[in-house]
Protein backbone atom coordinates (compact mmCIF):
# COMPACT_ATOMS: atom_id res chain seq x y z
CA UNK A 1 0.00 0.00 0.00
CA UNK A 2 1.39 3.80 -1.09
CA UNK A 3 0.02 6.79 -0.43
CA UNK A 4 0.53 9.70 -2.64
CA UNK A 5 0.32 13.89 -2.70
CA UNK A 6 1.83 16.68 -4.10
CA UNK A 7 1.88 20.57 -3.77
CA UNK A 8 2.92 23.68 -4.57
CA UNK A 9 6.59 25.14 -3.56
CA UNK A 10 6.20 28.63 -3.51
CA UNK A 11 7.57 31.03 -0.64
CA UNK A 12 10.19 31.08 2.15
CA UNK A 13 11.51 27.95 2.78
CA UNK A 14 13.71 28.07 5.71
CA UNK A 15 12.13 25.53 7.98
CA UNK A 16 13.05 23.25 5.08
CA UNK A 17 16.63 24.46 5.24
CA UNK A 18 17.00 24.37 9.47
CA UNK A 19 15.80 21.15 9.11
CA UNK A 20 17.65 19.31 6.33
CA UNK A 21 20.58 21.31 6.33
CA UNK A 22 23.69 19.57 4.07
CA UNK A 23 26.45 21.34 4.15
CA UNK A 24 28.19 20.34 1.07
CA UNK A 25 25.03 20.90 -1.07
CA UNK A 26 24.88 24.73 0.31
CA UNK A 27 27.02 26.64 -2.54
CA UNK A 28 25.23 28.16 -5.11
CA UNK A 29 26.67 27.12 -8.09
CA UNK A 30 28.31 29.50 -10.61
CA UNK A 31 27.40 28.61 -13.88
CA UNK A 32 24.15 31.70 -13.40
CA UNK A 33 26.64 34.44 -12.99
CA UNK A 34 26.11 35.99 -16.06
CA UNK A 35 22.36 35.22 -16.50
CA UNK A 36 21.03 38.29 -13.89
CA UNK A 37 19.60 35.52 -11.91
CA UNK A 38 19.86 36.85 -8.64
CA UNK A 39 20.32 34.65 -5.17
CA UNK A 40 16.55 34.75 -4.58
CA UNK A 41 15.31 33.75 -7.88
CA UNK A 42 16.39 29.72 -7.50
CA UNK A 43 16.07 29.94 -3.56
CA UNK A 44 13.04 27.91 -3.21
CA UNK A 45 14.10 25.32 -5.70
CA UNK A 46 18.16 25.27 -4.28
CA UNK A 47 15.62 24.32 -0.73
CA UNK A 48 13.58 21.87 -2.01
CA UNK A 49 15.73 19.74 -3.80
CA UNK A 50 18.29 20.21 -1.20
CA UNK A 51 16.10 18.63 1.08
CA UNK A 52 14.65 15.94 -1.29
CA UNK A 53 18.45 14.82 -2.35
CA UNK A 54 20.44 15.02 1.37
CA UNK A 55 22.74 12.29 1.63
CA UNK A 56 22.00 11.56 5.40
CA UNK A 57 18.56 10.67 3.95
CA UNK A 58 19.01 8.90 0.92
CA UNK A 59 22.42 7.05 1.40
CA UNK A 60 22.56 3.35 2.85
CA UNK A 61 25.45 2.27 4.48
CA UNK A 62 26.87 -0.57 5.20
CA UNK A 63 30.88 -0.51 5.55
CA UNK A 64 32.08 -1.14 9.15
CA UNK A 65 33.89 2.39 8.82
CA UNK A 66 30.04 3.62 7.87
CA UNK A 67 30.47 3.82 4.40
CA UNK A 68 28.00 4.40 1.75
CA UNK A 69 26.41 1.28 0.02
CA UNK A 70 24.14 2.85 -2.33
CA UNK A 71 22.62 6.37 -2.80
CA UNK A 72 18.22 6.53 -3.77
CA UNK A 73 18.45 9.31 -5.86
CA UNK A 74 17.57 9.64 -9.75
CA UNK A 75 16.64 12.32 -11.95
CA UNK A 76 14.42 11.99 -15.07
CA UNK A 77 15.03 14.37 -18.10
CA UNK A 78 17.72 16.14 -15.78
CA UNK A 79 21.44 15.11 -13.33
CA UNK A 80 20.31 15.46 -9.98
CA UNK A 81 24.06 17.15 -8.84
CA UNK A 82 23.03 19.83 -11.92
CA UNK A 83 19.24 19.51 -11.87
CA UNK A 84 18.45 23.78 -9.93
CA UNK A 85 20.52 25.00 -13.01
CA UNK A 86 18.70 22.41 -15.51
CA UNK A 87 15.49 23.58 -14.42
CA UNK A 88 16.10 27.38 -13.75
CA UNK A 89 17.43 27.35 -17.71
CA UNK A 90 13.71 26.33 -18.81
CA UNK A 91 12.06 28.82 -16.69
CA UNK A 92 14.58 31.08 -18.12
CA UNK A 93 14.33 30.01 -21.78
CA UNK A 94 10.41 30.31 -21.83
CA UNK A 95 10.47 33.46 -19.68
CA UNK A 96 8.52 32.06 -16.85
CA UNK A 97 10.70 32.19 -13.40
CA UNK A 98 7.72 33.55 -11.29
CA UNK A 99 5.39 31.99 -9.20
CA UNK A 100 5.24 28.43 -7.88
CA UNK A 101 8.56 27.23 -8.31
CA UNK A 102 8.11 23.54 -8.01
CA UNK A 103 5.78 20.82 -6.86
CA UNK A 104 6.97 18.76 -3.91
CA UNK A 105 5.29 15.15 -3.87
CA UNK A 106 5.72 12.07 -2.05
CA UNK A 107 5.14 8.44 -1.92
CA UNK A 108 4.68 6.80 1.32
CA UNK A 109 5.09 2.77 1.61
CA UNK A 110 3.21 0.54 4.73
CA UNK A 111 6.15 -0.55 7.35
CA UNK A 112 8.16 -3.17 6.02
CA UNK A 113 6.61 -3.93 3.16
CA UNK A 114 9.38 -2.82 0.96
CA UNK A 115 13.27 -2.27 -0.08
CA UNK A 116 14.65 0.83 -0.31
CA UNK A 117 15.96 -0.74 -4.32
CA UNK A 118 11.90 -0.97 -5.19
CA UNK A 119 10.59 2.09 -3.40
CA UNK A 120 12.99 4.02 -5.51
CA UNK A 121 12.55 1.95 -8.56
CA UNK A 122 8.67 1.97 -8.23
CA UNK A 123 9.29 5.97 -7.19
CA UNK A 124 11.28 6.31 -10.48
CA UNK A 125 8.44 4.66 -12.74
CA UNK A 126 5.36 6.69 -11.31
CA UNK A 127 7.65 9.96 -12.03
CA UNK A 128 8.35 8.88 -15.99
CA UNK A 129 4.76 7.66 -16.30
CA UNK A 130 3.12 11.38 -14.76
CA UNK A 131 5.56 13.38 -15.98
CA UNK A 132 8.63 11.87 -17.99
CA UNK A 133 7.32 13.37 -21.21
CA UNK A 134 7.26 17.08 -20.58
CA UNK A 135 9.36 17.50 -17.18
CA UNK A 136 11.87 17.38 -15.24
CA UNK A 137 11.93 15.60 -12.16
CA UNK A 138 13.97 14.64 -9.07
CA UNK A 139 12.85 11.41 -7.06
CA UNK A 140 14.46 10.87 -4.19
CA UNK A 141 13.96 7.55 -1.71
CA UNK A 142 14.16 8.70 1.70
CA UNK A 143 15.54 5.72 4.12
CA UNK A 144 16.21 8.06 7.86
CA UNK A 145 12.97 6.66 9.41
CA UNK A 146 12.75 2.66 10.36
CA UNK A 147 9.93 0.80 8.65
CA UNK A 148 8.99 4.50 6.64
CA UNK A 149 10.34 4.10 3.44
CA UNK A 150 9.11 7.00 1.10
CA UNK A 151 9.80 9.03 -2.38
CA UNK A 152 10.01 12.46 -2.31
CA UNK A 153 9.32 13.81 -6.44
CA UNK A 154 10.79 18.17 -6.89
CA UNK A 155 8.91 18.37 -10.11
CA UNK A 156 9.52 21.42 -12.65
CA UNK A 157 6.70 23.87 -13.11
CA UNK A 158 7.61 24.75 -16.67
CA UNK A 159 7.88 21.86 -19.33
CA UNK A 160 10.64 21.61 -21.22
CA UNK A 161 9.22 20.45 -24.06
CA UNK A 162 6.77 23.79 -25.14
CA UNK A 163 7.12 26.06 -22.09
CA UNK A 164 3.68 25.09 -20.69
CA UNK A 165 3.04 25.38 -17.17
CA UNK A 166 1.95 22.58 -14.60
CA UNK A 167 -0.88 23.57 -12.88
CA UNK A 168 -2.12 20.67 -10.02
CA UNK A 169 -5.48 19.88 -10.08
CA UNK A 170 -7.96 17.22 -8.22
CA UNK A 171 -7.31 14.83 -11.58
CA UNK A 172 -3.56 15.08 -11.03
CA UNK A 173 -4.27 13.68 -7.69
CA UNK A 174 -6.55 10.63 -8.30
CA UNK A 175 -3.88 9.79 -11.42
CA UNK A 176 -0.99 10.05 -9.05
CA UNK A 177 -2.80 7.19 -6.55
CA UNK A 178 -4.27 5.44 -9.77
CA UNK A 179 -0.96 5.02 -11.14
CA UNK A 180 0.80 4.58 -7.99
CA UNK A 181 -1.45 1.67 -6.85
CA UNK A 182 -1.28 -0.17 -10.47
CA UNK A 183 2.28 -0.19 -9.94
CA UNK A 184 1.71 -1.90 -6.30
CA UNK A 185 0.06 -4.42 -8.10
CA UNK A 186 2.50 -4.88 -10.78
CA UNK A 187 4.81 -5.26 -7.71
CA UNK A 188 3.09 -7.49 -5.64
CA UNK A 189 2.58 -4.79 -2.92
CA UNK A 190 -1.23 -4.11 -1.22
CA UNK A 191 -3.30 -1.83 -2.42
CA UNK A 192 -6.60 -0.22 -0.56
CA UNK A 193 -9.06 -1.62 -3.31
CA UNK A 194 -12.22 0.12 -1.97
CA UNK A 195 -11.49 3.35 -0.19
CA UNK A 196 -13.64 4.68 1.98
CA UNK A 197 -15.69 7.70 0.38
CA UNK A 198 -15.31 11.13 2.17
CA UNK A 199 -12.15 13.72 1.54
CA UNK A 200 -9.06 12.42 1.39
CA UNK A 201 -6.16 12.48 3.99
CA UNK A 202 -3.53 15.45 3.85
CA UNK A 203 -0.09 14.07 3.99
CA UNK A 204 0.42 15.52 7.79
CA UNK A 205 -2.95 13.94 9.16
CA UNK A 206 -1.55 10.13 7.39
CA UNK A 207 1.45 10.88 9.31
CA UNK A 208 0.09 11.69 12.41
CA UNK A 209 -2.47 8.88 12.48
CA UNK A 210 0.45 6.94 11.73
CA UNK A 211 2.41 7.50 14.90
CA UNK A 212 -0.66 7.57 16.96
CA UNK A 213 -0.41 11.13 17.52
CA UNK A 214 -3.92 13.33 17.37
CA UNK A 215 -5.15 15.31 14.57
CA UNK A 216 -7.52 18.22 13.76
CA UNK A 217 -10.31 15.73 11.96
CA UNK A 218 -9.31 12.53 14.70
CA UNK A 219 -10.89 15.28 17.76
CA UNK A 220 -14.19 15.87 15.71
CA UNK A 221 -14.30 12.27 14.97
CA UNK A 222 -13.53 10.92 18.50
CA UNK A 223 -16.58 12.82 19.96
CA UNK A 224 -18.78 12.46 17.43
CA UNK A 225 -18.23 8.56 17.67
CA UNK A 226 -18.26 8.95 21.87
CA UNK A 227 -21.51 10.69 21.45
CA UNK A 228 -22.99 8.04 19.78
CA UNK A 229 -22.09 5.72 21.88
CA UNK A 230 -23.19 7.91 24.91
CA UNK A 231 -27.10 7.51 23.06
CA UNK A 232 -29.69 6.03 22.72
CA UNK A 233 -31.75 8.15 20.62
CA UNK A 234 -31.07 10.70 17.71
CA UNK A 235 -31.88 13.76 20.36
CA UNK A 236 -29.55 12.64 22.79
CA UNK A 237 -26.83 11.95 20.15
CA UNK A 238 -27.52 15.63 19.10
CA UNK A 239 -27.64 16.72 22.69
CA UNK A 240 -24.10 15.21 23.40
CA UNK A 241 -22.95 17.03 21.03
CA UNK A 242 -23.88 20.42 22.25
CA UNK A 243 -22.93 19.49 25.58
CA UNK A 244 -19.52 19.10 24.19
CA UNK A 245 -19.89 22.93 22.86
CA UNK A 246 -20.62 21.89 19.00
CA UNK A 247 -22.66 23.74 16.81
CA UNK A 248 -24.94 21.26 14.94
CA UNK A 249 -26.77 21.76 11.55
CA UNK A 250 -29.07 19.35 9.94
CA UNK A 251 -29.58 18.89 6.12
CA UNK A 252 -28.45 16.15 3.53
CA UNK A 253 -25.25 16.66 5.75
CA UNK A 254 -24.63 16.71 9.57
CA UNK A 255 -22.59 19.58 9.70
CA UNK A 256 -20.61 20.25 13.25
CA UNK A 257 -18.85 23.09 14.28
CA UNK A 258 -16.47 22.67 17.55
CA UNK A 259 -16.93 25.71 20.00
CA UNK A 260 -13.97 28.91 19.26
CA UNK A 261 -14.03 27.72 15.15
CA UNK A 262 -15.62 29.89 12.47
CA UNK A 263 -16.29 27.23 9.98
CA UNK A 264 -18.78 24.06 10.11
CA UNK A 265 -16.87 20.53 8.77
CA UNK A 266 -19.69 18.07 7.08
CA UNK A 267 -19.25 14.59 8.49
CA UNK A 268 -20.29 12.34 5.69
CA UNK A 269 -17.72 14.50 3.36
CA UNK A 270 -14.85 14.52 5.68
CA UNK A 271 -15.19 11.40 7.68
CA UNK A 272 -17.72 8.90 4.52
CA UNK A 273 -21.02 7.12 4.36
CA UNK A 274 -20.60 5.50 8.41
CA UNK A 275 -21.10 9.40 9.23
CA UNK A 276 -23.97 10.30 7.23
CA UNK A 277 -27.26 10.50 9.32
CA UNK A 278 -29.06 7.33 8.18
CA UNK A 279 -25.15 5.67 8.96
CA UNK A 280 -25.58 7.39 12.84
CA UNK A 281 -28.90 6.26 13.37
CA UNK A 282 -28.70 2.65 12.38
CA UNK A 283 -25.18 2.51 14.97
CA UNK A 284 -27.03 4.21 17.56
CA UNK A 285 -29.93 1.82 17.09
CA UNK A 286 -27.70 -1.52 17.17
CA UNK A 287 -26.05 -0.44 20.52
CA UNK A 288 -27.05 -2.21 23.63
CA UNK A 289 -27.83 -0.08 26.81
CA UNK A 290 -24.92 1.10 28.87
CA UNK A 291 -24.10 -0.12 31.85
CA UNK A 292 -23.90 1.75 34.36
CA UNK A 293 -20.44 2.34 36.18
CA UNK A 294 -19.15 1.12 39.47
CA UNK A 295 -18.65 3.71 41.82
CA UNK A 296 -14.53 4.35 41.85
CA UNK A 297 -12.59 3.18 44.94
CA UNK A 298 -11.14 6.81 46.46
CA UNK A 299 -7.49 6.54 45.86
CA UNK A 300 -4.98 5.70 48.92
CA UNK A 301 -4.54 9.69 50.25
CA UNK A 302 -0.50 9.80 50.83
CA UNK A 303 0.62 11.74 53.55
CA UNK A 304 3.87 13.84 52.29
CA UNK A 305 6.20 15.95 55.41
CA UNK A 306 7.29 19.22 53.72
CA UNK A 307 10.41 20.54 54.23
CA UNK A 308 10.25 24.31 54.32
CA UNK A 309 7.71 26.64 53.69
CA UNK A 310 5.77 27.51 50.58
CA UNK A 311 5.68 30.90 51.86
CA UNK A 312 8.95 31.27 51.21
CA UNK A 313 9.27 29.33 48.30
CA UNK A 314 9.74 31.64 44.77
CA UNK A 315 6.87 31.19 42.79
CA UNK A 316 6.74 31.24 38.88
CA UNK A 317 5.73 34.03 37.03
CA UNK A 318 5.74 35.93 33.35
CA UNK A 319 5.99 33.56 30.37
CA UNK A 320 6.89 30.72 32.62
CA UNK A 321 4.10 30.61 34.64
CA UNK A 322 1.63 30.82 32.14
CA UNK A 323 3.77 27.64 30.11
CA UNK A 324 3.63 25.77 33.11
CA UNK A 325 -0.16 26.69 33.47
CA UNK A 326 -0.93 25.79 30.13
CA UNK A 327 0.98 22.07 29.85
CA UNK A 328 -0.89 21.02 33.31
CA UNK A 329 -4.16 21.86 31.86
CA UNK A 330 -3.27 20.18 28.72
CA UNK A 331 -1.77 17.12 30.77
CA UNK A 332 1.52 16.99 29.97
CA UNK A 333 2.66 18.15 33.70
CA UNK A 334 2.05 15.17 35.12
CA UNK A 335 2.60 12.76 32.07
CA UNK A 336 0.71 10.37 33.50
CA UNK A 337 -2.45 12.60 33.71
CA UNK A 338 -2.36 12.85 29.58
CA UNK A 339 -4.30 9.59 28.22
CA UNK A 340 -6.82 10.51 31.12
CA UNK A 341 -7.58 14.03 30.44
CA UNK A 342 -7.68 13.92 26.88
CA UNK A 343 -11.27 13.03 26.37
CA UNK A 344 -12.46 16.18 29.27
CA UNK A 345 -10.42 18.67 28.05
CA UNK A 346 -11.94 21.82 26.33
CA UNK A 347 -11.80 21.36 22.35
CA UNK A 348 -10.00 24.67 22.32
CA UNK A 349 -7.28 22.63 24.79
CA UNK A 350 -7.60 19.94 22.55
CA UNK A 351 -6.20 21.16 19.14
CA UNK A 352 -3.30 22.16 20.50
CA UNK A 353 -2.45 18.54 21.85
CA UNK A 354 -1.67 18.53 17.87
CA UNK A 355 1.68 21.15 19.09
CA UNK A 356 3.15 19.15 21.84
CA UNK A 357 5.91 18.74 21.05
CA UNK A 358 6.33 22.43 19.95
CA UNK A 359 4.89 23.68 23.32
CA UNK A 360 6.93 21.23 25.55
CA UNK A 361 10.23 22.65 23.53
CA UNK A 362 9.08 26.22 24.58
CA UNK A 363 8.42 25.56 28.02
CA UNK A 364 12.01 23.49 28.11
CA UNK A 365 13.48 27.16 26.50
CA UNK A 366 11.55 29.47 29.30
CA UNK A 367 12.77 27.20 32.26
CA UNK A 368 16.15 26.39 31.34
CA UNK A 369 16.98 30.14 30.32
CA UNK A 370 14.69 31.27 33.04
CA UNK A 371 12.83 33.85 30.83
CA UNK A 372 9.70 35.52 32.05
CA UNK A 373 8.77 38.70 30.02
CA UNK A 374 9.11 39.90 26.62
CA UNK A 375 12.04 41.93 27.23
CA UNK A 376 14.14 39.06 28.60
CA UNK A 377 13.07 37.11 25.30
CA UNK A 378 13.70 39.33 22.82
CA UNK A 379 17.36 39.75 24.76
CA UNK A 380 17.74 35.92 24.30
CA UNK A 381 16.63 35.89 20.66
CA UNK A 382 18.99 39.14 19.65
CA UNK A 383 22.33 37.29 21.65
CA UNK A 384 21.32 33.57 19.89
CA UNK A 385 21.21 35.52 16.34
CA UNK A 386 24.76 37.26 17.50
CA UNK A 387 26.17 34.11 17.77
CA UNK A 388 24.57 32.67 14.45
CA UNK A 389 26.23 35.32 12.38
CA UNK A 390 29.89 34.42 14.40
CA UNK A 391 29.20 31.15 13.60
CA UNK A 392 28.36 31.73 10.09
CA UNK A 393 31.32 33.86 9.09
CA UNK A 394 33.13 30.86 11.18
CA UNK A 395 31.89 28.78 8.88
CA UNK A 396 32.60 30.48 5.72
CA UNK A 397 35.91 30.87 6.38
CA UNK A 398 36.64 26.85 6.31
CA UNK A 399 34.71 26.95 3.45
CA UNK A 400 37.48 29.11 1.77
CA UNK A 401 40.17 27.38 3.64
CA UNK A 402 38.46 23.57 2.04
CA UNK A 403 39.26 25.02 -1.53
CA UNK A 404 42.43 25.98 -0.78
CA UNK A 405 45.62 23.92 -2.23
CA UNK A 406 47.31 22.99 1.08
CA UNK A 407 43.81 21.65 2.27
CA UNK A 408 43.21 19.63 -0.59
CA UNK A 409 46.64 18.24 -0.87
CA UNK A 410 46.73 16.78 2.83
CA UNK A 411 43.65 14.47 3.55
CA UNK A 412 43.89 15.09 7.23
CA UNK A 413 43.78 18.72 6.97
CA UNK A 414 40.61 18.15 4.68
CA UNK A 415 39.40 15.79 6.74
CA UNK A 416 39.39 18.19 9.64
CA UNK A 417 38.16 20.93 8.13
CA UNK A 418 34.94 18.88 7.05
CA UNK A 419 34.18 17.53 10.40
CA UNK A 420 34.79 21.24 12.31
CA UNK A 421 31.86 22.25 9.17
CA UNK A 422 29.18 19.76 10.07
CA UNK A 423 29.73 20.19 13.88
CA UNK A 424 29.47 24.36 13.13
CA UNK A 425 26.21 22.91 11.16
CA UNK A 426 24.47 21.19 13.49
CA UNK A 427 25.30 23.95 16.17
CA UNK A 428 23.90 26.55 13.74
CA UNK A 429 20.80 24.32 13.34
CA UNK A 430 20.15 24.69 17.14
CA UNK A 431 20.73 27.82 17.56
CA UNK A 432 17.91 28.79 14.27
CA UNK A 433 15.84 26.14 16.15
CA UNK A 434 15.96 28.27 19.62
CA UNK A 435 15.57 31.57 17.23
CA UNK A 436 12.02 30.02 15.73
CA UNK A 437 10.89 29.40 19.36
CA UNK A 438 11.72 32.84 21.00
CA UNK A 439 9.46 34.01 17.73
CA UNK A 440 6.85 31.36 18.40
CA UNK A 441 6.64 31.81 22.00
CA UNK A 442 6.27 35.85 21.54
CA UNK A 443 3.13 34.76 19.24
CA UNK A 444 1.79 31.83 21.14
CA UNK A 445 1.59 33.50 24.52
CA UNK A 446 -0.95 35.76 23.71
CA UNK A 447 -3.07 33.23 22.12
CA UNK A 448 -2.47 30.69 24.88
CA UNK A 449 -4.08 33.71 27.21
CA UNK A 450 -7.02 33.83 24.75
CA UNK A 451 -7.45 30.35 24.84
CA UNK A 452 -7.52 29.60 28.83
CA UNK A 453 -10.04 33.11 28.94
CA UNK A 454 -12.37 31.64 26.58
CA UNK A 455 -12.28 28.24 28.38
CA UNK A 456 -13.17 29.59 31.34
CA UNK A 457 -15.57 31.84 30.27
CA UNK A 458 -17.41 28.68 28.53
CA UNK A 459 -17.19 26.79 31.38
CA UNK A 460 -18.66 29.18 34.11
CA UNK A 461 -21.98 28.16 33.90
CA UNK A 462 -21.13 24.85 33.82
CA UNK A 463 -19.11 25.03 37.27
CA UNK A 464 -22.46 27.87 38.53
CA UNK A 465 -25.02 24.95 37.96
CA UNK A 466 -23.08 22.66 39.80
CA UNK A 467 -22.30 24.88 42.34
CA UNK A 468 -25.82 25.40 42.88
CA UNK A 469 -26.79 21.77 42.99
CA UNK A 470 -24.21 20.82 45.27
CA UNK A 471 -25.99 23.84 47.63
CA UNK A 472 -29.37 22.38 47.02
CA UNK A 473 -28.23 18.54 47.89
CA UNK A 474 -27.00 20.68 51.35
CA UNK A 475 -30.39 21.96 51.68
CA UNK A 476 -32.33 19.26 51.22
CA UNK A 477 -29.69 16.84 54.06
Amino acid sequence: MATTSIWRVKGWLGKVVIYAENPEKTANPKSYADRELTEQDGQELSDVIRYAVNSEKTQETGGEDGTPLHRFVSGINCSPATARDEMLAVKKRFGKEDGTVAYHGYQSFAPGEATPELAHEIGVKLATRLWGDRYQVIVATHLDKENHLHNHFVVNTVSFADGIKYHRTRKDYYEMQTVSDALCREYGLSVIEHPQQGRGKQYGEWRAEQEQRPTWRGLIRSDIDEAIRQAMTERQFFDALRKKGYAVKVGKDISVRPPGKERFVRLMRNFGEDYSLDSIRKRILSQNRPERKRPEQKPEILRVRLIGSLKTARKLTGFRALYVHYCYLLGIFPKNRLQQSRKRLHFLLREDLLKLDAITAETRLLIGHRIDTAEQLFCYRDEVSGKITALIEKRKQLYKAQRTAAVKSDSEKAAEAKAQITALSKELAALRKEVVLCNTIAERSGVIKEKIKAVREDEQPERKEKCDRTEQQKTVR
